[in-house]
């Protein structure tokens, strides 16, 4: 029962919008139902599917950005005393810097839409992949670290054959966050450089539908984001079990 508990609720909850949305008599240009929605969906499969497209290949390409520099440099942390000084306040810098300040910048610097959509979506996931790496580095248990000193392994092995292995759970668990950060930097970005007339992804058709009042049409755009949010988390979720596992 507890398997369909989420489909259930989420039928009721759209029949009462819906009912709600007929009882009242509210416009669609205020709030559309569920119905309207899917028609709007529907009617605009072909423009809103590419656009998703765009959103995702952002999204994935950020992500994979992510995970190489945040591992990288969580490595270069766990191995050097300099190198944690050196990394750890610029990434928490990124972390409090909000993306819509300095995306235009980006934008601007970068010159190429998709590369600055991409660099945007990044720094918003690099710090929860960055972080949880370095927790689990950091969290090896000391007997264990004093075995394979006794056995003379050095500091390369250690971190090799110890270290990441013992860290892997959490930076999983990071990249899993970060896979929902790195749609929430995409769309972000994307309305940035919307507003500047770069016409992109899933970010832009809400722009566009806002615009023109199109109501439905923009929950549908938001509909397919949502749809696109639990579709990553229930990717990565889905790896990190396998990878875990064996």
């Amino acid at each position: 029962m507890t398997r369909f508990a989420p489909a259930l609720f989420g039928l009721l909850t759209l029949l009462a919008w819906q009912g709600a949305v007929w009882l009242l008599h509210v416009p669609p240009y205020l709030l559309p139902g569920p119905l309207g929605i899917a028609r709007a969906l529907l009617a605009n499969a072909g423009s809103l599917s590419h656009a998703l497209l765009a959103t995702m290949l952002v999204t994935v390409t950020a992500l994979a950005v992510a995970c190489v520099l945040g591992i990288a440099m969580a490595l270069a942390v766990a191995a050097s005393r300099l190198a944690r000084a050196a990394i750890e306040p610029w990434a928490v810098a990124l972390q409090v810097t909000p993306i819509v300040a300095i995306a235009p910048l980006i934008i601007v610097w970068v010159g190429n839409p998709f590369m600055a959509l991409v660099v945007c979506a990044a720094i918003v996931a690099f710090f929860p992949v960055f972080s949880n790496t370095v927790a689990g580095l950091a969290a090896v248990p000391p007997e264990l670290l004093d075995l394979f000193r006794l056995y003379g392994a050095g500091r390369l092995t250690v971190l090799l054959r110890l270290r990441l292995p013992h860290a892997l759970p959490l930076m999983l668990a990071g990249i899993r966050i970060s896979g929902g950060l790195a749609l929430v930097g995409a769309v972000v970005a994307e309305f940035v450089a919307g507003s500047g007339g770069f016409a992109s992804g899933l970010a832009y058709r809400i722009l566009e539908a806002g615009y023109r009042l199109e109501i439905p049409k923009m929950f549908a755009a938001l509909v397919l984001l949502a749809l696109a949010g639990i579709a990553i988390n229930a990717a990565l979720g889905w790896l990190a079990r396998r990878l875990v596992r064996e």
